[in-house]
């Protein structure tokens, strides 16, 4: 899943080239979102709400025909993709809302969070790493 959201299916995993590509793009995208989002957001705040709403994007079959067929600035201009973006924005709020309320009000969402959480998403690998 991360490689449809970030789009680095057809490239080898593990190189540092990839990972510095990878960071690149990251970066750009935290840069972007800074100037128009306000508040007290870290980058990952900004970064996981962006990968959100393009998880959303991806899975919209009238986009995915339209940029199999299009220029990217034919592409950039369709209404379609305006209308997706907001549906999008709505779909994660409500997608993110729910798990959110679900997380809140069950004692094992929330245990299974954090073993997911620190098992294959190597969160206390992660602040080790950060720590250092």
């Amino acid at each position: 899943m991360l490689e449809r959201l970030y789009g680095t299916r057809n490239i080898a995993t593990g190189s540092a080239g990839v990972q510095d590509k990878e960071k690149a793009l990251l970066s750009l995208i935290v840069q972007k979102l800074n100037d128009l989002f306000t508040g007290d957001l870290s980058d990952n705040d900004q970064l996981s709400y962006a990968m959100a709403v393009k998880g959303k994007l991806l899975d919209n079959e009238v986009l995915l025909n339209q940029a199999a067929n299009n220029k990217k600035e034919q592409f950039s201009t369709s209404p379609t993709l305006t209308k997706a973006v907001l549906a999008a924005i709505m779909d994660a709020f409500e997608t993110h809302a729910e798990m959110s309320k679900q997380a809140l009000e069950s004692q094992v969402v929330q245990d299974g969070l954090k073993d997911a959480l620190l098992g294959p998403g190597q969160l206390y690998e992660a602040l080790r790493a950060r720590a250092a």
